[in-house]
């Protein structure tokens, strides 16, 4: 029988800014604190590894954090990738991570899910980078698409998307008609709306957890929001001081949502800590016998979606030219 209860822990924490081994090896305790705490599946921010590129909402161009940048950036094949899925492994924990990815010269925004053998079952990347994200990272393929995963023995469904992800419509409706029961909200480091600013709620913290809140209503679905903190190192290091996105310290606004839209639990002060919840899965069957926009409440006769999950690559040679 699949478990009716499922801890996990958000972590709402600070990377080492743009240091790839030193983040690495913060993973890596925090994996084996959520796992001292019996939980199932622990979960990580929007570019956790190394940190979120602050700087590109303060100046398009910046070289030398550019070049720091993509060499401190997580490869699929690497030793640091290793390391983490083997604290998995010895942890016996599942992990849903959040990194800036390496794949050449070029960085992507992506996600992957580890299980608690150490073996990556999903990695996606994030549809398209956000505005001035796109100065440093490049669009996915049909790759994003590879989000909701069962966990090892029975355990619940889990998907993820990234930040800006949640106020694209299909995508989300492609998440949740996998019968998505717990999703990974993944967030950089969100500031606190401000009256009177001429910036956009939408981007704020509240605004943010708003969009979380809804995606939780909409998929039926327990939304493990997280976000980092960011302190005056941070700050520091990208020098964004003065800039109104990411140029104060940010304290961090990770929440457990539940499948009807509320927060069920949040973090107690604004410094780093994991939040541990107990999940009740059956909460999830119960909101969605009520409405299931995957299921009993679709209209498939009159309304679908379409979706092309195949990667492209940038050569692809013909049949015709073998």
């Amino acid at each position: 029988m699949p478990p009716k209860i499922v801890r996990v822990a958000v972590t709402q924490h600070e990377p080492v800014w743009l240091d790839l081994a030193a983040t690495v090896a913060k993973t890596c305790s925090l994996i084996a604190e959520a796992a001292s705490a019996k939980a199932t599946l622990v979960v990580f921010p929007e570019c956790w590894i190394p940190g979120y590129p602050a700087w590109i909402w303060s100046r398009p161009v910046d070289f030398d954090l550019g070049v720091k940048y993509v060499e401190n950036s997580l490869r699929i094949d690497s030793p640091e990738m290793r390391q983490i899925c083997d604290t998995a492994a010895e942890h016996g924990i599942n992990v849903g991570l959040g990194f800036s990815e390496r794949d050449g010269e070029s960085v992507y925004i992506s996600q992957a899910l580890i299980d608690d053998k150490g073996s990556i079952q999903m990695k996606r990347r994030k549809m398209k980078p956000t505005h001035m994200e796109r100065t440093i990272f490049g669009d996915a393929s049909g790759d994003c698409l590879a989000s909701v995963v069962q966990l090892p023995d029975e355990g619940p469904r889990v998907g993820s998307l990234s930040c800006w992800e949640h106020i694209q419509p299909l995508l989300k409706y492609y998440t949740l008609s996998q019968q998505e029961q717990i999703h990974i909200a993944a967030w950089p480091p969100l500031d606190p709306f401000v009256d009177g600013s001429p910036g956009f709620w939408s981007m704020s913290e509240q605004g943010c957890r708003n969009l979380s809140q809804t995606y939780a209503a909409e998929a039926g679905a327990f939304v493990l929001h997280c976000t980092a903190v960011l302190s005056q190192p941070g700050i520091d290091a990208m020098k964004t001081a003065g800039s109104p996105i990411m140029g104060s310290p940010v304290a961090g606004s990770s929440a457990v949502i539940g499948p009807d839209g509320r927060i069920l639990k949040s973090a107690e002060s604004g410094s780093e800590q994991l939040i541990i919840a107990d999940l009740d899965m059956s909460l999830v069957t119960k909101t969605k016998t009520f409405a299931d926009a995957g299921g009993h409440y679709s209209r498939p006769d009159m309304l679908w979606l379409g979706a092309d999950p195949t990667s492209k690559s940038v050569v692809r040679i013909s049949k015709q030219s073998q």
